[in-house]
């Protein structure tokens, strides 16, 4: 694997293969040494050009723990700050040595700019661009799933017939995109539930089902019900009357969350709008897997940056 800029370029194979790897790396966690030296002598930069908290400090523990050598790059404290182009950013990492970037850019398509243009060498890992795609967010959010549906048993295995709602703000949403697409290729079935302004204006060739009821999704007993966050920074127009009258439409509230079934997961990216999006007893439950996904981050990129350069360096060699 060359670079990861996108879930629609994993196939079924690639993805479980990947899913595997994050398995091991997940067992490694478990040990009281919790390092490996699998990418000594590597050089990790993480460009974060957008604020982030969760992916930035679980990319950065992900290549830590594979004994890479890791630079913090944050757009604020920078040059990018004083005008820097992404360009001149890429060639000074160029120049310092770097073997993988790990990007999050407000622009979509600023990744696959950065893979393709030539400015640099190193192996590209798309960590969200503008409203495009977040490909490790889906695969952790895969992974989760596939463990709470098959335990122990989870390797070589995909998500055959489980069924997935996505609720909300579909259309701002890089997490959504990912995951649609990630999950398709797994064997699950999508359902998209938004208000009609929060999707985007053709989802048909989206291999998903779209829905504008809620509570019909729920009454149909989801294996995975993944709450979206209402991406406000995004947004410059009114895309539902106000906070109340989505919450109550849309919003997993006490409700509607007492009507799942007990075996169904309850999913969110973060950062979390308790009491808006999600209600505080859904999010603290025994089937939220909030907290597994965050740490679940880890492994999966670890996972992502061994097969980013462990397989380059094998070529190499």
């Amino acid at each position: 694997m060359r670079h990861l800029l996108s879930t629609r370029d994993l196939g079924r194979e690639q993805a479980i293969e990947l899913l595997d790897i994050a398995e091991d790396m997940a067992a490694v966690q478990q040990r009281e040494v919790r390092k490996l030296p699998t990418l000594r002598g590597r050089t990790v930069v993480n460009l974060f050009f957008e604020d982030s908290t969760r992916t930035r400090v679980s990319f950065e523990a992900a290549a830590k723990r594979l004994s890479a050598d890791v630079i913090t790059f944050s757009a604020k404290g920078s040059s990018v700050s004083k005008g820097e182009s992404l360009k001149d950013t890429a060639q000074t990492l160029q120049a310092i040595g770097a073997d993988a970037v790990v990007v999050r850019h407000q622009a979509s398509g600023a990744p696959q700019t950065l893979a393709t243009s030539g400015w640099i060498d190193a192996g590209v890992v798309n960590a969200g661009d503008g409203t495009h795609e977040h490909p490790t967010q889906a695969l952790l959010d895969a992974f989760t799933m596939r463990r709470r549906l098959h335990g122990d048993a989870s390797r070589g295995r995909g998500l055959d017939g489980a069924r997935v709602v996505i609720v909300g703000d579909v259309l701002h949403s890089r997490v959504a995109r990912s995951n649609v697409w990630l999950l398709d290729a797994l064997g699950a079935e999508v359902t998209l539930v938004a208000p009609p302004t929060l999707l985007p204006v053709d989802v048909s060739a989206w291999p998903a089902q779209v829905g504008y009821d809620l509570d019909a999704a729920i009454d149909a007993g989801p294996d995975a019900v993944m709450m979206l966050r209402v991406q406000a920074e995004r947004m410059h127009a009114a895309f539902f009357p106000n906070s109340r009258e989505y919450s109550r439409t849309w919003g997993l509230d006490d409700a509607r969350f007492a009507r799942l079934p007990r075996t169904t997961m309850v999913m969110h990216p973060g950062p979390m709008n308790r009491g808006f999006e999600i209600a505080a007893s859904a999010a603290d439950s025994a089937q939220s897997t909030v907290l597994e996904q965050v740490a679940n981050g880890v492994s999966v990129r670890m996972a992502a940056l061994y097969l980013l350069l462990s397989g380059e360096r094998e070529e190499a060699a």
